[in-house]
């Protein structure tokens, strides 16, 4: 399974990188710090899924998840995230996220979705 990781910290996506190396049959393919970033790369690499922060500088994580589910090749996405607030997880759920988990009680839950993914 190919997975894209968007998220302007370097801190979250090494750790992630870290996790999912762990896991037989997942290979992390590319990463993003920007919105326009994510969009560009998602749509050139095709991942199977991506991890994908709300705030990120050069728009929100909310834009890129609406472009990339217009695409013919939509990923699954987890919107992983410090703002885990009602009105961001409707809006995700509504934009076409698979899953909606705050990055400081659910990081670790990660892992698990993109095992039953895969």
């Amino acid at each position: 399974m190919k997975v894209f990781i968007a998220d302007d910290s370097e801190v979250v996506c090494e750790r992630l990188t870290a996790m999912l190396s762990e896991l037989p049959g997942v290979e992390v393919v590319g990463k993003a710090t920007d919105s326009s970033e994510a969009i560009r790369s998602i749509r050139e690499l095709h991942p199977d899924a991506v991890i994908l922060d709300i705030r990120m500088p050069g728009g929100s994580g909310i834009d890129v998840l609406r472009a990339i589910k217009k695409d013919d090749y939509a990923p699954r996405v987890i919107v992983l995230t410090n703002y885990p607030y009602p009105q961001y997880r409707k809006a995700c759920m509504d934009a076409g996220a698979e899953f909606f988990l705050d990055k400081s009680t659910e990081f670790e839950k990660v892992t698990e979705l993109i095992k039953q993914l895969i």
